[in-house]
């Protein structure tokens, strides 16, 4: 083969290797006489409805699931199956920021409130907190902000994998609730199936109100009683 065939040629990806979680950071603070550690996360801070769902999780040093990845890498299914082992063997809480502190609060501070509030809602209380992100939160102990910690922090991840999946789940209860919005399917995010949903139905109060498109459709409907009512309280 010539130089210039040679230099043509198209080349071949590297594979570069996919970081996963690890258990790292807890045992070197177990090694220093620092346990419980918790690591904390949220999911549903992007949605136009439903609540920002955050949770806490102390794993057991001695029986730590296999297969723990940030939720976003996991499929549907095997992120259910993660969740039925992070509960049968670690210390587990949830906590829920609900539409209408979203809107009191913004996004930012209703999330760290709901991490907060995961955390003190442990059934033992952690002496260090590690939380995914750039913001600490008052944990009422040494916090450690991680960012990008749900594909680092064995802890961090679990946390993800069981927030994702108690939303994804209550979505799900409310799409049958509320038919014909797609809850159930697109979990209440941007997408063109709930944007047509709004303008066809109009906002529910599980929509939060400050978002850009629900107040756009909430200021179309400004002089009707269109706005459809509760079923499921959150």
């Amino acid at each position: 083969m010539s130089y210039t065939a040679a230099k043509a040629a198209p080349r071949l990806p590297l594979d570069e290797e996919i970081v996963r979680p690890t258990f790292r950071r807890e045992r070197a603070a177990f090694k220093r006489g620092v346990w419980p550690v918790a690591g904390c996360d949220e999911a549903g801070r992007g949605p136009l409805a439903g609540p920002v769902v955050a949770a806490a999780v102390i794993l057991d040093p001695d029986n730590i699931p296999r297969g723990l990845d940030d939720s976003k890498r996991l499929t549907p299914a095997r992120r259910e199956v993660l969740y039925e082992r992070i509960c049968a063997r670690a210390q587990v809480a949830v906590a829920m920021a609900p539409p209408s502190r979203i809107d009191r609060d913004n996004i930012l501070r209703a999330s760290l409130w709901a991490l907060a509030r995961a955390v003190a809602s442990l059934p033992v209380k952690p002496q260090l907190v590690f939380v995914d992100g750039r913001d600490r939160i008052d944990a009422g102990c040494e916090c450690q902000a991680v960012i990008g910690g749900d594909g680092l922090v064995a802890s961090i991840a679990a946390a993800s994998i069981v927030a994702k999946v108690t939303r994804d789940r209550l979505m799900t209860c409310l799409g049958a609730a509320h038919p014909g919005y797609g809850f159930e399917r697109h979990m209440g995010y941007s997408v063109p199936e709930h944007f047509a949903a709004l303008d066809r139905l109009g906002p529910t109060v599980h929509h939060r109100r400050t978002f850009s498109p629900v107040a756009g459709a909430l200021a179309e409907l400004a002089d009707t009683d269109d706005v459809v009512t509760a079923i499921l309280p959150l």
